[in-house]
């Protein structure tokens, strides 16, 4: 076997440094960053869009009471699911618990057929509630618009 060629140290030095930064940066890509998604704000969301802004834009409460057992469903889920590290914090666990349960009756007063005055209320205070968790996700103090 013959010896390597003294020009191919600088070669070789740059191929181990590159494989070296390669095998260092696909170690640190494993790692779990911290997201910057919530799936369960995002799926809540969509359902109370549908919910709330026909009765907001024109006092229709069909979509509400349509979508009303999804909202419970979705709610129940989210507050379920993993939090994002920064929100995962007992100020909206609580936010989140009091969502599913105000959700849950909600669908339950749609199922009893209470009347609309009544829904609309319930709503508002849902949608309301659901901002304060979009708040605590957002940094606090957005305003927003569906």
């Amino acid at each position: 076997m013959r010896p390597l060629n003294s020009n191919y140290y600088p070669m070789i030095r740059t191929l181990l440094s590159i494989l070296f930064v390669s095998a260092v940066v696909l170690a640190c890509s494993k790692k779990e960053a911290p997201s910057d998604e919530w799936p369960g704000l995002d799926t809540y969301h969509m359902v109370m869009a549908e919910a709330y802004h026909p009765m907001r834009d024109s006092a229709n409460l069909a979509p509400a009471k349509a979508n009303a057992e999804d909202l419970a469903l979705e709610a129940e889920n989210w507050e379920k699911g993993a939090l994002p590290d920064k929100v995962d914090n007992d100020e909206v666990k609580g936010l989140l618990a009091q969502l599913k349960t105000d959700s849950r009756a909600f669908a339950d007063q749609v199922k009893s057929n209470v009347p609309d005055s009544v829904l609309s209320s319930s709503l508002e205070n849902l949608h309301e509630e659901f901002h304060k968790i979009m708040e605590a996700w957002h940094g606090g103090g957005e305003k927003h618009e569906h």
